[in-house]
This record gives structure tokens, C-alpha cells and sequence, in this order.
């Protein structure tokens, strides 16, 4: 190895250990999003990334670009932060839905004095609604086959 790769292994490593980030789980419907936040002086819309795309690209639809920064406006953070999060199962929605929760489940370990806003607000409250499964004899979960006299 050269003197040039081992220094710039040396760094990686360098900045890997002081990358400090706070951790945090949100759940919605069968999404689960697991989400890093990492405060900076500066950051802007291009730091926020889901699955490794960024926010904008990732969740077309406006309503859910607004549904998923809520959190952050609310604390007042714009700009300030840099979130990674990976997003797994269901669809947009949910993982939108998911993304916000463990955003405010992120900010609250940031900062202990964000806690009284976002749950006042309803970002730290779980929607435990899920689907129901379909039962056997029935068309869909509840919708029984139409009745028949003969």
C-alpha cells in the first residue's frame, strides 16, 4: 500500500469515529424506517436522503415531502441537519408516515427539549393500524359473497 492510500484510510477512519449521529426507529402500517440524523452548522435539501436517493426524488407527491419534513420544521431545524434513512416494506405512504416518526424519535434524543412540542403535535405517537388479513370464506376481510335464495 502507498503512503497516499494508508493516509487517506487513516482519514476515513478519522471521520467515521467523530461522525456523530443520533438513531431512531419509526413505524407505520408494514413500513419501518430507521433513520440517522447528524447535526451541521449547514446543510441543505440534498442532505436529506432516503434509500440512497434524495428526499425530493424519492417521495414525488408534495403532500408527503411536507408529511415527512413536519418534524423538523417544527423544531425549527431547517437547514441544520443532514438525515439518512433507510426505508423498508409497504408502499409511499407508509414509509413516509414511518419516516416522520423516526425523525421525531431522532430529534427528541438530539435535544430532550424538543419532546413537549412534537408530542403535543402527535410525531411521537405510533399508528398501530395495519391492514386486516382476509378470513377464509369471505371475498375481502369483512365482505361476505352476496346472498343467494336459491
Amino acid at each position: 500500500m502507498t503512503e497516499k492510500a494508508k493516509e487517506k484510510k487513516n482519514i476515513k477512519k478519522a471521520i467515521k469515529k467523530t461522525e456523530k449521529y443520533f438513531y431512531a426507529v419509526g413505524r407505520k402500517k408494514t413500513s419501518v424506517a430507521q433513520v440517522r440524523v447528524y447535526p451541521e452548522k449547514k446543510a441543505g435539501e440534498e442532505d436529506l436522503i432516503v434509500n440512497g436517493r434524495k428526499m425530493k426524488k424519492y417521495f414525488p407527491v408534495l403532500a408527503l415531502q411536507n408529511f415527512f419534513l413536519e418534524p423538523i420544521k417544527l423544531a425549527g431545524l431547517q437547514n441544520k441537519l443532514r438525515i439518512s434513512i433507510l426505508a423498508k416494506g409497504g408502499g409511499l405512504s407508509g414509509q413516509a408516515g414511518a419516516s416522520r416518526l423516526g425523525i421525531a424519535r431522532a430529534l427528541v434524543k438530539l435535544d430532550k427539549d424538543f419532546k413537549k412540542p412534537l408530542k403535543s403535535a402527535g410525531f411521537l405517537s405510533r399508528d398501530a393500524r395495519k391492514v386486516e388479513r382476509k378470513k377464509p370464506g369471505l371475498k375481502k376481510a369483512r365482505r361476505a359473497p352476496q346472498w343467494q335464495k336459491r
